[in-house]
């Protein structure tokens, strides 16, 4: 039997995408969109750095590599269709020391796998051709990596649900989500609505939304907050695309790096520290409730254990643009700590897995009727359409592989 109805929980980019792969795939489908805030995109896709990654650093053959290549194609296509920014500035990957160096060797070879397009590895006077003010050792130089803007993407992505005859409800917290085999009943700004298919795609509250809908209580969301630095305008040339360090192995995060953006603005950043909140914008914010949840989840005393001393640095840069920025430097040492402000911040959903292990790859689980994305950290934005055709694929199958 056809679904009737879907529901979608969450309207970032991921959710807004999957909904509308399913309206234009299911035509006589009811397709909802619940989300909480009062309009689209308000957390993770609007307070991202806006980069359309070319798929250097994922583990081969996982849905990551798989699916940032697909969807890097498929979003290039979408922005050219609907005149939507897409700029490919271009990407330098760069190593300071011997050590980053051997780094970047195996990070070549990582790409290679992956056939990330029209790669080259570089030395000091290619990486001063590519960008005449960046300093280091070697680099990899990614000419076909992106800027967007994914607010406006996703705002594109939910007029389209609309006009396939979906709906996204604003304003709609989900407080109840039961599944009872063949479908879920689910409770949205004091609404019930019994769907036949329930995708959760929401984000800092993934884990929750999921488990009361019937999944595990693995992994759990830790927020981590990302806090940028704008570099003023009288500086903003020196940065012609984007400069990234060698990413630690030992963390999903990719490390402070230089950004330019769509509107020209040149950002640094993000770093990564604990936030005391999922929505927790600012140090001061702090919600007992996130809290008591990130502190109660043995994989979070684990990780501490491991990386103290990170968290440590990751905190005092924070609290001080001078040793946010000790580290920038090297990479443009034309831009330092006089040359930029502070600027916005984003949180990212960081799944942990019981055992302390932060969660890398895409993750998707299936329970009943109920499908939810329980992490989709970067390059999430970037493969949010491959996203979604993987979710419908997988709707599809339970029909039969039916259109």
């Amino acid at each position: 039997m056809a679904d009737r109805t879907i529901g979608v929980v969450g309207a970032g980019i991921v959710g807004l995408a999957t909904a509308r792969e399913l309206a234009l795939r299911r035509p006589g489908t009811r397709v909802v969109v619940l989300e909480k805030e009062d309009r689209v995109a308000a957390h993770q896709t609007g307070r991202n750095s806006g980069v359309v990654h070319a798929g250097l650093y994922y583990a081969p053959g996982g849905l990551k590599a798989r699916l940032c290549t697909r969807g890097r194609g498929l979003l290039r296509d979408y922005c050219a269709d609907r005149g939507l920014p897409y700029e490919e500035c271009g990407k330098l990957v760069v190593a300071l020391t011997p050590d980053e160096e051997a780094r970047l060797d195996a990070l070549h070879a990582r790409a290679d796998r992956n056939a990330v397009p029209g790669l080259r590895r570089l030395g000091p006077e290619g990486i001063r051709e590519v960008e005449p003010a960046a300093a280091g050792l070697a680099a990899l130089h990614s000419p076909r990596t992106a800027i967007t803007d994914y607010t406006r993407i996703a705002r594109s992505f939910a007029a389209d649900v609309a006009a396939a005859g979906g709906e996204i409800r604003l304003g709609a917290p989900v407080t109840a989500a039961v599944s009872d085999g063949d479908g879920a009943r689910v409770t949205a700004g004091g609404r019930d609505l019994r769907v036949d298919r329930l995708v959760v795609c929401a984000g800092l509250h993934a884990d929750r939304v999921a488990r009361a809908a019937g999944d595990g209580a693995e992994p759990r969301i830790v927020p981590f907050r990302g806090e940028y630095m704008l570099v003023r305008p009288e500086k903003a040339a020196l940065v012609r695309g984007l400069v990234y360090p060698v990413p630690d192995p030992r963390y999903p995060f990719l490390g402070v790096h230089f950004t330019r953006r769509v509107s020209g603005d040149v950002e640094v950043g993000p770093n990564a520290v604990l936030a005391l909140a999922r929505e927790g914008y600012r140090r001061s914010d702090i919600r007992l409730a996130d809290l008591r949840d990130t502190l109660a989840w043995p994989g979070f005393w684990t990780l501490a254990r491991r990386h103290w001393r990170t968290g440590l640095a990751e905190a005092h840069g924070s609290l001080s643009t001078r040793a946010y920025m000790r580290s920038a430097r090297r990479y443009i040492p034309g831009i330092g700590p006089a040359d930029v402000v502070r600027a916005g911040s984003g949180v990212r959903a960081q799944a942990l897995d019981r055992d302390g292990s932060l969660v890398d790859d895409f993750r998707i689980h299936r329970v009943g009727p109920v499908t939810a994305v329980r992490n989709a950290p970067s390059p999430a934005a970037t493969s949010c359409m491959a996203i979604a055709e993987h979710i419908a694929d997988a709707l599809d199958g339970d029909r039969g592989g039916a259109p």
